[in-house]
């Protein structure tokens, strides 16, 4: 009976993500990757700040700058690519690359739909994420500003995909962060639309055409609802990490390498 009750709420809270009103967009931003060479200057930077400090998440890996080893675009897609590589800066040594890839000043968006089709890395350690960040940090630093994420997976745990939101009320570090999970068993062999539609009431996580995931606005308080400024994009490939690296780390899964075949931002046409 307790099942039956649980894959009854499941379909609802699936008719009721999926079947509201489709809207009109129209394409505002896009990388579909039919280049060769390093990613696109005029829509991507890579975020090395935290190099300095070890990042929040105690993460393993250094992420490089303008590196083709950990970020190339070749044969109509990008490749993040994390390696076991030494390397030593004025916080100590690293055993590992990679690359984390951000739009912020060259995409930020105050809400839309962004879809972004990719394949994930296999081996346990690694933590491959889609996600967005304020651009501006109004309400102060995390998580008081929000975060969104359109994808996570660990590779302990390779079947499921985790999407969420955090807050100020509603974040991990509290243990009230807003996520769902749901298994995609080929997500290593298979690229999958993971997409997120976002406006001023509501945001929801997809993949393909599914939607798993509905945050509905509760009030205007922006430890609950920071999500009325702009934001922008993140792909990365960590390793380690308090998440990640919970369940150790595989030397020989390197080198790994989560796939991306477009990026597309689309936003409500106006009338």
């Amino acid at each position: 009976m307790k099942n039956g009750l649980l894959l009854t709420l499941l379909v609802i809270a699936l008719w009721s993500c999926n079947n509201q009103p489709k809207n009109n967009w129209e394409l505002v931003w896009s990388d579909e990757f039919d280049y060769i060479g390093l990613p696109d200057s005029t829509k991507w930077s890579y975020d090395t700040v935290g190099n300095k400090w070890g990042w929040g998440n105690h993460e393993l890996q250094y992420y490089t700058c303008k590196e083709e080893k950990n970020a190339t675009v070749n044969n109509g897609t990008l490749k993040i690519v994390a390696l076991k590589d030494s390397v030593s800066n004025e916080i100590g040594n690293f055993g590992y690359t990679s690359s984390r890839l951000i739009t912020k000043y060259k995409g930020d968006w105050l809400y839309g739909r962004f879809e972004i089709k990719a394949k994930l890395p296999n081996g346990v350690g690694l933590w491959p994420a889609i996600w967005m960040l304020p651009s501006d940090w109004e309400y102060g630093g995390w998580p008081e500003s929000g975060e969104i994420d359109i994808m996570e997976n660990v590779g302990y745990d390779p079947l499921n995909i985790v999407i969420s939101v955090h807050t100020g009320s509603y974040n991990h570090r509290a243990g009230t962060q807003k996520n769902f999970t749901t298994p995609v068993p080929d997500n290593r062999t298979a690229f999958h639309v993971y997409a997120l539609e976002w406006d001023e009431t509501t945001v929801k996580g997809f993949i393909d055409k599914n939607c798993y995931f509905t945050f509905n606005k509760e009030s205007d308080d922006p430890n609950v609802w920071p999500f009325n400024k702009r934001f922008h994009l993140l792909l990365n490939l960590a390793v380690g990490g308090d998440w990640g690296g919970a369940k150790g780390v595989d030397s020989l899964a390197f080198p790994a390498t989560m796939e991306v075949d477009y990026v597309k931002v689309y936003q409500k046409k106006s009338f």
